[in-house]
């Protein structure tokens, strides 16, 4: 089987292709040819003025010359105020499309992303990359074409200097060189420090989220003042970084703003020469002194620079959401036979250097319920990730129904394998909206079974519009929630359903009304539920039993219930241990005898459990 390194590399090119996606180029072009052509028109501008001059000096228009040269001067005026307003309103076009579009395909990246891979991406980091980075980075585009229009404007000017007066041009081409050396200077030293920068924003705006998400915390311990001061600790390294942003761009306008007027002055004087020597006319005097400011002007373009250093690195960042490697899904689907039936092999995954998971020849029934037990980080929600495809092993091969995993199409993958985790995802829609969101259509009967099952349906029927109440808005408590996002997996259930701590909000009572629902009133097929409590690996057929980032066990719970290491699992010290005990196997005896289920059963080999095994496993003073 494939490591997760070279899958995810497979899925980064594939899924890549919205990497490439972008607007078109269009947008770009239409900024850049209305900026283009209003540099053309201040080109043309100083010619057409000194010529209009000398027209109006020598006859004073009077054979009507000057005044077809005065029309023409009017009709560039107006002409660069027209082509202005275009390129502003091309700009606004063309910086809202690219935003939309990066923000549109960082989202993509990052949902279609291995979760495992995403997570180092804290929720702040993300909303700042989607927010100020994406805006920085979508005016990127605009930004560099008004910058190649403004290298038109000095490289034209230049140009008709040339026509109008050699001198006067050689003059202004001498200091052109140090100008460039400005520009050099400014794009080298602001790419680190925009970078910096941008970092430090994602920081605070992480830090400030986790507070926001921590209030009540906060508020209890009496942190505040505490918090406050954690959160706003980068504030000074911002202001500092934003300070020397402002001292590279200051100091780059200022050196360009001394040398301009030294070249524009030095190209008055040697004009002026050249008009005491009767070389120049008085209009072509006016020309020259324009084109030297224009030529000159090659240092405004320092700003526009920094909008394109600025976009560059905040277009890394965004689009370093898109590229987050994904999952490369094959062709195949399930035999429509199946009954869930799972199986690891072989399967190892590593993080950092560290072993977090193996398992090897774990074999589930199709049908049964299994529970995977461990203390916190033996590796329970790795293994839950890896059998239902959140996650590729480093090493190994998932199977379901006779077929791995990582072949099947994303449709059958997800048809067939669901889950429901701790906190359901948030939607903007109505209740039955959310339950109803999945990979197939459900209908609002269905629905309504759905919350039935997970206890859901009576708190839902008394709150102001029923199943129409908008899920944000929704008066609900951790635990009601999370028996929603337990109906969503129940109406959506296929041959293997994994809950990832998706009962850890309920009640002991509730829980067993949950499990029970999960047998009879569900889609059948495998559960794979993450158990914290001894009574929910009592009422499963099977329990994974996980040590350390292994797999020390696979058997019923009252089997392992004999274990002192396995009963340490559910108890911090002697004592909880022997309480856990009695409500364990007291517990497991009840449902098994109230439910009568088996792995036997399970499987559909039609024989019935041995219950006497477990009757004779409960303690002393303890009756099923």
């Amino acid at each position: 089987m494939p490591t997760s390194g070279s899958r995810t590399r497979r899925a980064g090119r594939t899924h890549g292709g919205a990497d490439t996606a972008t607007p078109g180029r269009t947008p770009q072009a239409l900024v850049l040819l209305c900026s283009v052509g209003s540099a053309a028109v201040t080109v043309a501008q100083p010619y057409v003025l000194g010529r209009t001059l000398d027209l109006l000096l020598r006859d004073g228009g009077a054979d009507g010359a000057a005044g077809r040269w005065l029309l023409l001067s009017a009709a560039l005026l107006v002409g660069e105020l027209l082509l202005d307003t275009l390129t502003s309103l091309f700009t606004g076009r063309c910086n809202a499309t690219w935003t939309a579009s990066l923000r549109s395909r960082a989202l993509d990246g990052l949902l279609r992303a291995v979760p495992d891979r995403a997570r180092p991406f804290a929720p702040g980091d993300v909303g700042t990359r989607l927010t100020l980075n994406a805006a920085d980075a979508g005016g990127a585009p605009a930004a560099r074409a008004a910058l190649a229009a403004s290298l038109v404007t000095p490289v034209g000017a230049l140009a008709a200097l040339a026509v109008v007066d050699l001198w006067v041009a050689a003059c202004v081409l001498a200091g052109l060189p140090a100008l460039a050396l400005v520009l050099r200077a400014f794009a080298r030293d602001t790419g680190a420090s925009v970078a910096d920068y941008q970092k430090t924003q994602s920081e605070i705006a992480s830090r400030l989220l986790e507070a926001m998400e921590g209030t009540a915390t906060i508020t209890a311990a009496g942190t505040g003042a505490r918090e406050r001061a954690r959160v706003l600790a980068p504030l000074d390294r911002l202001a500092a970084q934003g300070r020397h942003m402002w001292v590279l761009h200051g100091r780059a306008l200022a050196r360009s703003g001394v040398l301009v007027p030294l070249l524009t002055l030095a190209a008055t004087a040697v004009g002026g020469l050249r008009l005491a020597s009767g070389a120049l006319s008085v209009g072509e005097l006016l020309a020259v002194i324009r084109y030297a400011q224009l030529t000159a002007g090659i240092g405004g373009a320092a700003s526009l620079l920094g909008a394109v250093v600025r976009g560059r690195e905040a277009r890394n960042r965004v689009l370093a959401l898109a590229r987050v490697p994904a999952l490369a899904h094959g062709t195949r689907r399930l035999p429509p036979a199946g009954r869930g039936a799972l199986e690891l092999r072989g399967v190892r995954v590593v993080r950092d250097g560290r072993q977090v998971l193996r398992a090897d020849g774990v074999r589930v029934p199709g049908g049964a319920t299994v529970a995977v037990v461990g203390r916190s980080g033996a590796g329970k929600s790795v293994l839950a990730a890896v059998a239902g495809r959140l996650l590729d092993p480093d090493e190994g091969q998932v199977l379901l129904d006779g077929v791995r995993l990582d072949r099947l199409s994303r449709e059958a993958l997800r048809a067939e394998v669901g889950y429901a985790f701790e906190r359901p995802a948030p939607v903007t829609g109505t209740i039955a909206e959310m339950v109803a969101g999945g990979p197939r259509r459900v209908s609002p009967e269905e629905v309504r079974e759905a919350c039935r099952a997970a206890g859901a349906d009576g708190f839902v029927r008394r709150l102001p519009d029923g199943y129409d109440t908008p899920f944000p808005a929704a008066p609900l408590s951790g635990g009601e929630r999370q028996r929603l996002g337990l109906a969503r997996a129940f109406a959506h259930a296929g041959r293997l359903l994994i809950l990832d701590d998706a009962t850890s909000g309920l009640d002991t009572a509730t829980e067993h009304e949950v499990d029970r629902a999960l047998r009879r009133s569900v889609r059948p097929g495998t559960r794979l539920v993450v158990a914290h409590r001894p009574s929910v690996a009592a009422r499963a057929d099977l329990v994974i039993w996980l040590a350390e980032g292994e797999v020390r066990a696979v058997a019923p719970h009252h089997e392992l219930w004999e274990r002192a290491a396995y009963r340490a699992v559910f108890a911090a010290d002697a004592s909880e241990d022997e309480a856990e005990a009695e409500v364990g196997i007291g517990g497991e005896a009840r449902i098994e005898t109230e439910v009568g289920t088996g792995v036997e059963a399970a499987a559909g080999t039609g024989e019935a459990p041995d219950r006497s095994a477990t009757r004779r496993s409960a303690p002393e003073g303890v009756r099923p």
